[in-house]
């Protein structure tokens, strides 16, 4: 223990957390682009360009956060996050090949989720952090209000998929 800093710890805490989360914003940011892409020329998919859009830029205020904050960032979680991401592609999605609604489904689901953990990233950097100098130029309150803004149009987004991708065969028996 001799040299070394007692004040490292609650920080190593701080940098394991946050190089978490931006790992999971890289997945979100992969999940929505290839979201836009499966739904190009729909009215879903212009929603998804906003949505990528927009957890492009959320991901880059956390890497300016990191950077205020002194935050080492882990070269492994981001590239471990983007191999999970391709390895999920790869789950049954009730049809052999390409893309189906329940891939829209799940996809939804899936940045539902995402963007839920970033809500609660920034409510938790604003109850830790309060008044912090090195975070007064982030408007942790208005990320905040991004993402329940962004949470409410996924999940209505979501149910707007749930019936074709769950009532399938309910469509096909009554042909």
């Amino acid at each position: 223990m001799r040299g070394m800093n007692v004040a490292m710890f609650p920080m190593r805490r701080l940098d394991v957390y946050l190089n978490d989360h931006l790992a999971g914003a890289m997945v979100g940011a992969e999940l929505s682009r290839r979201a836009a892409e499966n739904n190009r020329g729909t009215t879903l998919g212009d929603f998804l360009e906003e949505l990528h859009r927009e957890i492009v830029e959320d991901r880059q205020t956390l890497q300016r956060v990191m950077t205020a904050l002194g935050v080492e960032r882990s070269a492994l979680k981001p590239a471990g996050a983007w191999v999970l991401e391709k390895a999920g592609r790869l789950k049954l999605n009730g049809q052999i090949r390409g893309y189906s609604p329940l891939s829209r489904l799940v996809e939804l689901e899936g940045l539902e989720t995402g963007v839920s953990g970033k809500r609660a990233l920034w409510q938790a950097l604003s109850s830790a952090f309060p008044g912090d100098p090195r975070l007064a130029h982030f408007n942790l309150d208005g990320l905040v209000a991004r993402a329940e803004e962004q949470l409410e149009s996924i999940g209505e987004q979501r149910l707007v998929a749930a019936p074709d991708a769950l009532t399938e065969r309910a469509v096909t028996a009554s042909r």
